[in-house]
């Protein structure tokens, strides 16, 4: 059966997706033709498409395409405010509101009280007072990061931190499990979900793991503000909007405290070796590092900047991209906290297969049972 849309939308839909129509052709022969009214695809066919695209069928019928908008406030700096949000950025984000919604009613139903630090803070308080209040309540503890073996573990420590305190942290450089769709750190680092009982915070995993550290920090920093944030949080550059500036600030304070920084500097010591130790010291990445030894007048500006892209490019050159297993990157990917209660209200007949599998991203419920014994093994 042939189905009327208008020629324009066929366009649309492909635009929007950033796709070419070379790298369609081949599964769909006459797009060309479709595109330009010549021929009318099935509705097979249009599912197909629609499928192919990311684009909810139900949009290729309207007379004109919709204007779509990022569902949560856009603190992000430099974007231009009429920039078309790509579909991947559009469906992780709808994804995160309901894991975070479904995560608020079962900590409804479970009695969970409300997280007494979401929107405990405002952009007046002192950084260095809500560093310190986030660190208290974390359990953020400097000498025990010191002890971790690497920075990479202090990051896994401070993602575990924040999930025992109640947050869901969410870390994917994917939109759910399909690895044709990655996302782009250009386009955004991570967004918060402000909630009394979900706070959430999404964590773009295809950023240097160097720049996760920080950008959960900022995110962190927003969800104690009480405050909803899409971001890209940049140690490169000073944001001009006063919240991003305090929640720079406040993360760069949270990660390696000045009081703390200017301590540790051995005067007269070589750049380089300073970077390294005091790396080593606070378990942060070396770009963390660089920031805060700009902001301590230690480098001048266009000597941070000469030394910040050196030091990227080394570190996006020696990070290597791994799938690793599925069972152990999934609870990182949608969070552990959330993991677990899904796992739990299902097989207790509270949640339908059906909206479980669906959240998670999973066709098989045999991937479901086994995600859930690798999750309470974790646990």
């Amino acid at each position: 059966m042939r189905v009327e849309v208008q020629p324009n939308m066929i366009r649309w839909a492909r635009l929007r997706a950033n796709r070419s129509i070379d790298s369609l052709r081949g599964r769909f022969p006459r797009i060309e033709q479709w595109e330009s009214g010549e021929v009318i695809p099935t509705l097979r066919q249009l599912e197909d498409f629609a499928h192919a695209v990311w684009v909810p069928v139900g949009y290729l019928f309207l007379p004109e395409p919709p204007h779509e908008t990022v569902p949560i406030p856009d603190f992000r700096i430099g974007r231009d405010p009429g920039e078309r949000p790509s579909p991947n950025l559009l469906d992780t984000v709808y994804m995160c509101q309901a894991r975070q919604a479904w995560y608020a009613d079962y900590a409804r139903a479970s009695g969970e009280d409300p997280k007494p630090f979401v929107g405990s803070l405002t952009t007046g308080t002192p950084v260095t007072v809500a560093a310190a209040a986030i660190r208290e309540t974390l359990g953020f503890d400097l000498e025990a990061r010191r002890r971790c073996p690497t920075w990479t573990e202090a990051l896994r420590q401070f993602i575990a931190q924040a999930d025992a305190s109640g947050i869901l942290v969410m870390v994917s450089g994917i939109v759910q499990n399909n690895t044709h769709r990655k996302l782009d750190p250009d386009e955004f680092r991570g967004f918060a979900i402000a909630d009394p009982l979900a706070p959430l915070v999404f964590i773009n995993g295809a950023d240097t793991k160097a720049a996760q550290m920080f950008t959960l920090a900022h995110e962190l920093a927003h969800i104690w503000l009480g405050q909803t944030a899409l971001s890209n949080a940049d140690l490169r550059t000073v944001a001009d909007g006063d919240v991003e500036t305090w929640c720079n600030q406040v993360a760069a304070e949270m990660l390696v405290p000045m009081a703390v920084l200017r301590h540790e500097i051995v005067p007269g010591a070589p750049v380089g070796d300073t970077i390294r130790n005091l790396a080593r010291r606070f378990k942060v990445s070396t770009l963390v590092i660089l920031r805060r030894l700009y902001e301590a007048g230690v480098l001048s500006r266009a000597r941070f900047h000469q030394e910040y892209e050196a030091e990227l490019e080394r570190i996006a050159s020696a990070e290597k991209a791994s799938g690793g297993n599925f069972y152990l990157t999934q609870p990182v990917r949608a969070s552990r906290r959330f993991v677990a209660a899904l796992v739990e209200s299902t097989l207790e007949g509270h949640t339908l297969f059906r909206d479980a599998l669906q959240m998670l991203g999973i066709s098989k419920v045999e991937t479901f049972y086994e995600l859930g014994r690798a999750v309470h093994a974790i646990v």
